[in-house]
């Protein structure tokens, strides 16, 4: 096992490319450590292990792993692409699905995420996901949390066992698009080998009863793009991103700003700023969330969101700051469009106003509801209410 363990910490750093399950935040300086704290009793120090917001809204922490970090593939950016001079792992199956149910009786995990590079062919490699899987839910009887990647070129049946097994399944799709990923990953087809897998589970799922996938039902799918290197905007991924919410029924996409490798044909290329990554995120909740269109994003010119302001704030203020939302009046849908209003809160004003007027910024902030961020966009008891206006506005 500790052989199994030093292996897996020989990944920790360049695994962050992957985004699985992450608790997406803005941008923020980490707090200094204290030197009086002693030293770190973490169990997980030095693994691939990341706090992941799961379908349900529960957080745990996930081992964010491949069977392999040898690849075949030369993607311009990865720090696992073929001919880079860097020293490589290689689990087996049975030993991944050991350390996998191992450091989760010890506590250290809830769930995992195992991916690989490619190693012999998609489908090759599919097949070394999948035997882990089966060892993992059948020799070991593992109850816990499990993504599994589909790899490029993988097959109908593969995708379906994959299905069978997981809680979440996903492939990168990188770019929004055929030329972006011709940028990105030159040997990789968008179409073929990355898209049709994710057709493929959108099939299952409407084809096969739910009761033959993990737990009674199937699993979600993810994607994945990398942002800030071959000149997309951010027009163009959340196009993608919302013909994809339409046609396969993602959870979502997650966004992975890029940040330059060293010994990659990018490593000299600028990293993205960390508030673009934060934006899409953003934006990529209201279309899914808050009822919001493709065409109300407050894109600029070059098709890029604002980097200083968050997207609902942006449309409230062009839309809501002469023409306020009477919070006793509008509808959930309505509500959705006023900063500091999630879903949570709009259904919390509603199931309130049957009792009684809402008639105060506090009678607002005893729902839960960000009050000083309404306040600029909404009437109580017919009026405005009073507030203290933001310095930086």
């Amino acid at each position: 096992m500790e052989d199994t363990i030093a292996k897996l910490a020989l990944l920790n750093q360049d695994m962050q490319v992957e985004v699985a399950e992450d608790v997406p935040a803005a941008p923020s300086r980490p707090a200094p450590r204290s030197a009086a704290s002693g030293p770190c009793e973490d169990p997980a120090e030095g693994l691939p292990v990341s706090m992941a917001c799961l379908p349900d809204g529960r957080r745990m922490p996930l081992l964010k792993t491949l069977l392999t970090s040898a690849c075949e593939r030369n993607c311009n950016y990865c720090a696992f692409r073929a001919g880079r001079d860097s020293r490589r792992v290689t689990f087996k199956p049975d030993e991944m699905a050991g350390a996998v149910d191992r450091l989760t009786q010890r506590g250290v995990i809830e769930g995992a995420f195992l991916s690989s590079g490619l190693a012999g062919g998609g489908v090759r490699t599919q097949d070394k996901l999948l035997d882990t899987a089966e060892v993992l839910r059948k020799k070991l009887n593992y109850r816990g949390y499990l993504h599994l990647k589909l790899m490029p070129g993988s097959e109908f049946d593969q995708v379906l066992r994959a299905m069978q097994l997981a809680d979440r399944v996903s492939i990168n799709l990188e770019g929004p698009n055929t030329k972006r990923l011709q940028a990105l990953a030159p040997q990789k087809v968008f179409l073929e080998e990355l898209l049709q897998p994710l057709r493929w589970v959108e099939q299952i799922r409407r084809e096969r009863p739910g009761w033959q996938g993990w737990k009674g039902h199937w699993p979600s799918s993810t994607t994945q793009f990398v942002v800030g290197a071959v000149g997309e905007n951010d027009l163009e991924l959340l196009q993608a991103l919302e013909r994809l919410n339409k046609q396969v029924r993602l959870a979502r996409g997650y966004f992975s700003a890029f940040s330059p490798t060293r010994g990659t044909p990018f490593e000299n290329l600028p990293a993205c700023n960390p508030w673009r990554q934060h934006r899409l995120y953003q934006a990529s909740f209201l279309l899914r969330d808050y009822g919001f269109a493709l065409e109300e994003m407050p894109f600029q010119n070059a098709g890029d969101l604002p980097l200083e302001t968050d997207p609902k704030l942006a449309w409230a203020s062009g839309h809501l700051k002469e023409a306020p939302l009477d919070v006793n009046r509008a509808d959930k849908a309505h509500l959705l469009r006023i900063p500091g209003i999630g879903p949570k809160g709009a259904l919390a004003i509603l199931n309130a106003r049957r009792q009684n007027k809402l008639r105060s910024l506090e009678d607002l902030r005893a729902l839960g509801i960000i009050a000083a961020r309404a306040a600029p966009f909404i009437l109580l008891d017919g009026r405005r209410p009073a507030y203290q206006p933001s310095l930086f506005g």
